[in-house]
This record gives C-alpha cells, sequence and structure tokens, in this order.
C-alpha cells in the first residue's frame, strides 16, 4: 500500500469534484460492496454494480431455479418491457427504436450487416473504431468489393471535420461508422458536428457509444445518428452480457435483418414472413432475462443520479486522474490533447504496461493494460504497444485516487525493477 506521506501528498493534488456536486459519492460506495474490496479504475472496461444490480440478476435467477426459465420470463414480463423504456429515457428516443442485445459488439455486426453495403459503395470509419468492429469491417472489405476509408483526423486526433465533408461531398453512397470515446485513449469525437455531416449527404451514420453512455450526455436527435450502439457492463454499471441499440424508426423499416428470428418475424406461409415494424426486428428470442432485469435496474439508478451531473462528476475525475499522473517523473500521458473524458491512458518508462498494471493488482488497484492489438488504427498508428487505461467512477474516492496516484509513482521510482 502507499506510504501515508505518500498517500497525504497524492490526496491533496487530487481533489475530486465533491464540492457542489450532487453525486453522492458516500452513498455510492455503500450500495457498491467492491468499492470496499479494492481501488477499481475499470469503469471503461466493467464496472462495479450496485446491491440492487446483482439483486435483480440473482433473485430471477433463483425464480428460474424454482419454476422454470420459460415460465420465470412470463412473470416478469411487465418489467423487461420497462427496460425498453428505461433505455429509450436515457437515449432521448422512443420504446420502440430500442433493441436489446448480448453486446456491443453482436449488436453492430448484425445492424452493419442490415445495412447491407453493396460493392462500389465506401464505409468510412473512425480510427477510434475497437478491434472487434474493425475486424468485422475489414472483411467486409475483403469479401464484398467495398471500400473502407479510415476517416481523416485533425491535430487532436479527432475526426477532422473539413476533411470528412470533403469525402462525403463527392456523393458516393457512404456508411459512417464512429466511435465515440474509444477503448485505447481519453478522446472524445465531434458526434453532433459528424451527425450533421451525415445528413447533408445522405450517409448512414452508425455510432458506437460503448464507452460513451453513462459517462456523457446523449440525445439521438441532436447527435444525428441513425443507430446508436452501447453496452451494459461500462459506464451503466450493468451486468455482463448486457447491451442495447437505438435504430431510428424510419432507419429501421428500411433495414430487413440479414438473419431474422423469431422473436422479430412471424413466418405466415410455406416461403414467406412478415417483420415487424420497430427495432426489436433484430433481436434474438433467446436472451438472458437476469441480465436484462439488472440492466433495467441500472438504467433506471443512472436516470435517477441525473446523467449531466454523473458526466460532469466523471470528466471533472478524469482530468483530476489525468493532471495528477502527469505531475508524477517518469509517467507520460498517452491520451491525444484536449482528452475530455473519465478514461485517462498513460505510460511508465521502463516499464511494460501489462507489467504496471499487474503491479497496482498487488496493491489492490484495478486498472488495465490495453495493447495495440485492441487499436491498430490509434494505438499502432502512434506505434504505441500498449497503455495502462484508468477510469474512475463515481464510487471513486480520495481514497481511491491517493492509492493509484502512490502506487503509480513507486512503480515509476523502481522502473520495473521488484
Amino acid at each position: 500500500m502507499t506510504s501515508a506521506p505518500a498517500a497525504k501528498a497524492a490526496r491533496k493534488d487530487a481533489a475530486l469534484p465533491l464540492v457542489g456536486s450532487t453525486i453522492d459519492v458516500a452513498r455510492e460506495r455503500e450500495l457498491t460492496l467492491g468499492a470496499k474490496v479494492s481501488h477499481h479504475f475499470n469503469a471503461a472496461g466493467s464496472a462495479l454494480p450496485t446491491a440492487a444490480v446483482v439483486s435483480a440478476v440473482v433473485s430471477h435467477l433463483r425464480l428460474e431455479e424454482r419454476v422454470g426459465g420459460y415460465e420465470a420470463a412470463a412473470q416478469v414480463k411487465d418489467r423487461v418491457e420497462a427496460v425498453y423504456g428505461s433505455a429509450a429515457a436515457l437515449l432521448g428516443c422512443d420504446a420502440d427504436e430500442i433493441a436489446l442485445f448480448d453486446s456491443a459488439s453482436t449488436g453492430l455486426r448484425v445492424l452493419l450487416d442490415a445495412f447491407r453495403p453493396a460493392p462500389g459503395s465506401r464505409i468510412i470509419a473512425s480510427r477510434s473504431t475497437y478491434v472487434s468492429h474493425a475486424l468485422h469491417l475489414m472483411t467486409i472489405q475483403k469479401e464484398h468489393g467495398i471500400d473502407l476509408v479510415l476517416a481523416p483526423t485533425d491535430a487532436q486526433r479527432r475526426v477532422d471535420l473539413a476533411a470528412l465533408e470533403a469525402l462525403l461531398a463527392d456523393g458516393r453512397p457512404t456508411i459512417l461508422t464512429i466511435a465515440h470515446v474509444p477503448t485505447s485513449s481519453g478522446l472524445v469525437e465531434p458526434v453532433q458536428e459528424i451527425g450533421l455531416l451525415a445528413r447533408r449527404y445522405d450517409a448512414g451514420y452508425l455510432l458506437d457509444a460503448t464507452q460513451s453512455v453513462g459517462h456523457l450526455e446523449i440525445d439521438v436527435a441532436r447527435i444525428g445518428c441513425h443507430v446508436l450502439v452501447t453496452t451494459g457492463r461500462k459506464f451503466l454499471r450493468a451486468p455482463r452480457g448486457t447491451a442495447f441499440a437505438f435504430i431510428e424508426r424510419d432507419c429501421a423499416a428500411m433495414l430487413p435483418p440479414t438473419a431474422p428470428d423469431v422473436r422479430g418475424s412471424q413466418w405466415i406461409r410455406a416461403f414467406s414472413w412478415d417483420v415487424t415494424g420497430t427495432a426489436r426486428r433484430f433481436e434474438t428470442w433467446e436472451a438472458g432475462i437476469a441480465g436484462r432485469l439488472g440492466l433495467g435496474v441500472a438504467l433506471d439508478e443512472a436516470s435517477r443520479r441525473g446523467i449531466p451531473e454523473t458526466a460532469e462528476w466523471l470528466t471533472s475525475a478524469g482530468d483530476v486522474v489525468r493532471e495528477s499522473l502527469r505531475a508524477i517523473p517518469g509517467v507520460t500521458i498517452a491520451d491525444p490533447a484536449g482528452a475530455a473524458s473519465a478514461i485517462v491512458t498513460f505510460l511508465v518508462d521502463g516499464v511494460e504496461s501489462a507489467q504496471v498494471s499487474a503491479a497496482l493488482a498487488d496493491r489492490q488497484v484495478r486498472v488495465v493494460s490495453v495493447p495495440a492489438t485492441h487499436g491498430q488504427w490509434d494505438l499502432g498508428d502512434r506505434a504505441i504497444t500498449s497503455v495502462v487505461r484508468a477510469s474512475p467512477h463515481i464510487y471513486n474516492d480520495e481514497d481511491d485516487i491517493s492509492e493509484l496516484l502512490g502506487g503509480v509513482a513507486h512503480i515509476a521510482r523502481q522502473g520495473g525493477r521488484p
């Protein structure tokens, strides 16, 4: 653990945005068992759930144990139905524009395939694209004759809006796929401005919001995306194996699923079927009901807490962590200039990122190492083999920050030596 003098100095330099904030960190810690077990800075991977989220999941599994899966699902049908409304309220859309998935990767794959990019058309992807989605994009390029173009970036490595407009102005059929916040840095893409360009030039706009829903303020109407996909396990603090998507109503009506399922389709004659007009046309019948109930609890908790208030707290906490790490000798912030999120990436001179993560774990400080193999268009392009990623949430207090900073300072002083 960090020595008392080091912890005291770190705490002095790392005051979290508690004064004037409506976020009650002490209460959030009381509601979160994991906050008492370790110093958890991996909200961008899988955040700590509240006791109420866990209870919703476990209680339903116990119900399935007693009465069976189908019977248990029938008993909680109304509660599952309410999840659509809770997700819609968070995104600023209607419940019939929400589809539930088991992961954001599944949602991105299903919905991109539904656009049916044709040979000779073009996909423009942000350099912030996550590995799973990038692999799908490259497969489509290879197998279907699609032009895959990486969106030009500005000095802050965000999508260069003027250069993007110049690309779109040629009139080619285009799908834009943008990661709002990447896994590999604290960058925030200008998603609203991109939305204006997508609408102006009639481009399909798919937004990967896995790192931003529950983290930043999201309004799909203001952003202007046709599709948004996100996960439950990150900043929303929902169970793993949960995700959802917004599909604009008119867009959904024009995108028949490539693999219709009984959940959203009806087999009406020997060789014909009808597909529902709502976003549920992209879902599958089989689902983890317990996880979806936990997702609903997490969504409602996020709404009650207040997304604007949570976003302000998280981005401020990110700034505190980023600037405090920057002050430690031997530590380099890897985030592009102007990064403004709760995701902070850094390097320690002479120490591999995985080694830093492991050494911090020995101190019960939870961060992760993100390798270039998870973001070749970003980390690989910057010739960075891996970064350490720290991502706070509202259950982190100043003692957590002190332990993180003290641990990193110790590792930097040791330079990788035991």
